[in-house]
């Protein structure tokens, strides 16, 4: 895996996560699902491990894993609580 192949690796992680936001957001759980399936695919490049990068380039995918984290904690935000009303729903019966 090249520097380029890394940061784009982050770049499609990131628009798929945006995506994914998107659809949680919007109750659309049919294609947040399939996203989630794109992104573990993508994300399996990874699995051999990725060069160091410097500079510039190191930069930016630091800017990309911010980019990750803030869709992940906006997907947790509407996720969880759902989740907690289905643990509820479950303890009731």
């Amino acid at each position: 895996m090249t520097s380029n192949d890394v940061l784009s690796m982050y770049e499609n992680l990131a628009g798929l996560t945006g995506q994914m936001k998107g659809a949680a957001e919007a109750g659309n759980w049919t294609g947040f699902d399939k996203l989630n399936v794109q992104a573990s695919v993508a994300a399996g490049a990874a699995i051999g491990g990725v060069p160091a990068l410097d500079g510039a380039q190191r930069q930016r995918k630091i800017d990309l894993l911010k980019q990750l984290m803030a869709n992940d904690r906006a997907i947790r935000d509407v996720t969880e609580p759902w989740m907690g009303q289905l643990d509820r729903a479950m303890c009731a019966h």
